[in-house]
């Protein structure tokens, strides 16, 4: 049996949808990479005063996290 030939056109109903998404408004997945650039996307940091600031506000883990003290 050799699936991969006999179903190599199909395409599921989601495929689809999200395909006939993407025609009909083609600015979608550049509105969605400005979104995701927004929320997760840092700017480098230059400033050595917030460096170091960030980096003294670490919390230290403990070798073993669920032993407590």
């Amino acid at each position: 049996m050799k699936f991969s030939k006999q179903f190599s056109g199909y395409q599921s109903e989601f495929t689809e949808f999200l395909n006939d998404l993407k025609q009909k408004n083609p600015k979608l997945e550049e509105g969605q990479l400005a979104g995701r650039n927004l929320l997760w996307e840092q700017p480098p940091r230059d400033d050595l005063e917030e460096l170091e600031r960030i980096e003294a506000s670490r919390v230290k883990q403990q070798a073993y996290v669920y032993q407590s003290k």
